[in-house]
């Protein structure tokens, strides 16, 4: 596991599924994310058995995000396209609990996957995307040391019209700065 201030990085059981199916399909939550029908449960089963085999593949790294003071499932985060040769992955992170929005909890969780992208996987950069929608997302991003890089115009539709898609990226030398 890998241990923050405020959250627990752990893999994803099983379990999970249950329970990440009912935030998933929450459209206030699911708005922000490039997901547009309702997921199954099956689904969602499927979804964390392939991230095991991602896993041991060594492409995707995902964990299940736990408030560290109850135990409780929160979130998901995780490292994408994993690029060994060039030391680079994305981040994707969902915090699905909306009671933990705005506190803090998100910023934790990426600033403790950092430190194992850089410190434990020798990973260089970690970029990211996010939609020009997101404001309290890019607010947190940039707070964890993370710079806007370059945007793609009009690259999503959500909500009957078209936003840009914003690219963010870090530095394992910006974030030993931070």
């Amino acid at each position: 596991m890998l241990v923050g201030e405020k959250v627990v990085l752990r893999g994803l059981e099983l379990r999970d599924a249950k329970e990440l199916h009912k935030y998933v399909n929450d459209w206030e939550v699911r708005q922000y994310l490039n997901m547009f029908y309702p997921i199954s449960e099956v689904e969602e089963e499927e979804f964390v058995k392939s991230s095991w085999e991602k896993r041991k593949s060594g492409t995707d790294f995902i964990f299940a995000i736990d408030d560290r003071e109850s135990g409780q499932l929160i979130g998901t985060i995780g490292l994408h396209r994993i690029d060994w040769k060039n030391r680079n992955a994305e981040l994707g992170i969902a915090i699905w609990k909306k009671d933990y929005w705005g506190k803090g909890y998100g910023a934790d969780a990426i600033k403790t996957l950092l430190k194992y992208a850089f410190h434990e996987l020798n990973l260089h950069k970690i970029y990211l995307r996010v939609y020009d929608f997101n404001k309290r997302a890019m607010r947190c991003y940039e707070k964890v040391g993370f710079k806007k890089e370059g945007i793609l115009r009009e690259a999503f539709w959500r909500n009957g019209k078209w936003h840009d898609t914003i690219f963010m990226g870090i530095l394992q030398s910006e974030f030993e700065q931070e």
